[in-house]
């Protein structure tokens, strides 16, 4: 199974309402289980480096098959071999796309608090 443009759109559409609704700017990734990016979409005024930040955070939750929020969680508490890993983004917002238990792509959310970025990517999740 893989992930469509159409589903792309939505999840992104979902995490953008989540992010209105708090009047929150963000940049919003959407990526295959490659780590390709499929979807992107930035709020007028969000800072450029939220871009890259957000493709990066999508890619890493894809390719770990894990959310963000685990290597944050991780270097916080000392963990630093989090930090040597390649790809790995060590912030809230990026969490993998599951369907039928099979990762499938990533979404990553950059341009707010981490913890914010994460509650805009977990809109996101949900539309799935």
């Amino acid at each position: 199974m893989t992930l469509q443009l159409a589903d792309a759109k939505r999840i992104a559409a979902a995490a953008e309402a989540e992010a209105a609704r708090n009047g929150w700017k963000v940049t919003i990734a959407v990526v295959d289980a490659g780590g390709h990016l499929l979807y992107l979409q930035r709020e007028h005024d969000t800072q450029f480096g939220s871009i890259e930040l957000a493709i990066r955070k999508a890619h890493a939750a894809a390719a770990f098959q894990r959310p963000t929020k685990v290597s944050e969680d991780a270097v916080q508490s000392g963990r630093l071999i989090h930090l040597a890993l390649p790809g790995v983004i060590p912030s809230d917002g990026g969490l993998p796309l599951l369907r039928d238990g099979k990762v499938i792509g990533g979404i990553g959310v950059s341009g707010v608090k981490a913890f914010q970025d994460g509650q805009v990517a977990q809109a996101g999740v949900e539309a799935l």
